[in-house]
């Protein structure tokens, strides 16, 4: 089994409404993926570096998925909406399935 995939994503919202559209079409590009929320909002500490208002970790069934999910013509046409009222830092990252502690 591949390890699975991840969004890493930070933002920083400026324009609420405006954002919100971009918010509400995520899940159903998500669900066609197999993705889904592992850290959505919520309360954070920043403890090192710089942080954003925002955090956001979505899994993937592998890195792979997460990619093809990103570069789906459903979401680069959803990040036009968004770009206009966030920054926002994402990265896509393999997961780890080795050896732990």
């Amino acid at each position: 089994m591949a390890a699975k995939g991840y969004w890493i994503g930070r933002v920083d919202v400026h324009n609420d409404e405006g954002y919100k559209p971009y918010a509400a079409a995520n899940p159903a590009i998500f669900k066609k993926f197999g993705g889904r929320f592992v850290v959505r909002g919520g309360p954070f500490n920043g403890v090192e570096g710089q942080s954003r208002a925002r955090n956001v970790v979505i899994e993937f069934p592998d890195y792979a998925t997460a990619l093809a999910c990103y570069n789906s013509p459903e979401y680069q046409a959803n990040i036009k909406v968004r770009q206009a009222h966030a920054v926002a830092d994402l990265i896509i990252v393999e997961g780890y399935d080795g050896p732990q502690p």
